[in-house]
């Protein structure tokens, strides 16, 4: 079995919602159920719940996962996402799941099969060149150019994808997409989200 690459120090984590999240939040369907992967303080899990998504919200921390139990709309889960096997069962499907300053590789298959049909990926981590600013610095969490394009190649629609340097919330390398999973066909030949329309159309915003 391969060694797992060896964990860095991270950063303070951010306590206030990513803009990039944010920002494509209105994609999610209203009441939808959203997936925070590798949740941490809770940040996005709570953002999602305050506007009336459930939320199930994926980490290994089991202490930040006890205070976010207590938020209305909110279920946690405590699972070890590099070391153990994907802890959702098949039938679990989301509006959306949300990965932000995370980075595993092997997990991209599970996150796109956790999306419902018309669900979207909301994904925002460090990427190349970051190294220059801080920690992560470590090549095995840090995304190669294009690389987000890459895994959702085939599998989900890109609406909106960005590559590049931050200073918000500090200096830094991210790489950031939203893409979506393919609407359910209903009898008529239509799809569920786009009422008829032909291609599909997602607002963009900003």
């Amino acid at each position: 079995m391969p060694a797992m690459p060896t964990p860095e120090k991270s950063p303070t984590p951010p306590t206030t919602t990513s803009a990039w999240i944010e920002q494509w939040s209105h994609l999610v369907e209203q009441g939808g159920a959203v997936l925070d992967v590798a949740s941490g303080n809770g940040r996005h899990a709570r953002y999602f719940a305050l506007h009336g998504h459930p939320v199930l919200a994926l980490d290994r921390d089991e202490t930040a996962l006890t205070s976010l139990a207590a938020v209305q709309h909110v279920t946690t889960r405590c699972a070890d996402l590099e070391n153990a096997s994907w802890p959702l069962r098949e039938d679990e499907k989301f509006a959306a799941v949300v990965v932000t300053n995370y980075l595993h590789r092997p997990l991209f298959p599970y996150l796109f099969d956790a999306l419902a049909p018309g669900g979207v990926l909301l994904y925002e981590t460090f990427a190349v060149g970051n190294e220059r600013f801080g920690k992560p610095s470590n090549p095995d969490f840090l995304l190669t150019p294009g690389e987000l394009l890459e895994a959702v190649r085939g599998r989900l629609r890109v609406i909106a994808y960005q590559d590049g340097f931050i200073n918000v919330p500090r200096a830094s390398c991210v790489q950031r997409i939203v893409a979506a999973a393919p609407s359910r066909p209903t009898p008529t030949g239509l799809t569920e989200r786009n009422n008829g329309s032909d291609p599909v159309r997602y607002v963009l915003q900003g």
